[in-house]
């Protein structure tokens, strides 16, 4: 259903439940929750299984960028 829903607003990239609970968990460590807390909210059973959804690292800062040096 989600991805039937996306399919006309021009997003290339596939979206799915996994893709709204990884944005919901890295919100959630974002704003100081613990990795605990996230494990439960989640329902997971193993706090590995959270921390694969944590996209935290998938960001780069804007400093870093400016290192690349052309």
């Amino acid at each position: 259903m989600i991805q039937r829903r996306t399919r006309g607003t021009g997003i290339k990239t596939r979206i799915g439940n996994h893709t709204f609970r990884a944005t919901g968990i890295t919100a959630y460590l974002k704003n100081k929750g613990t990795l605990e807390a996230a494990q439960h909210i989640a329902n997971h059973e193993s706090p590995r299984t959270t921390k694969l959804y944590d996209r935290r690292q998938d960001e780069i800062s804007l400093d870093e960028m400016e290192r690349i040096a052309i």
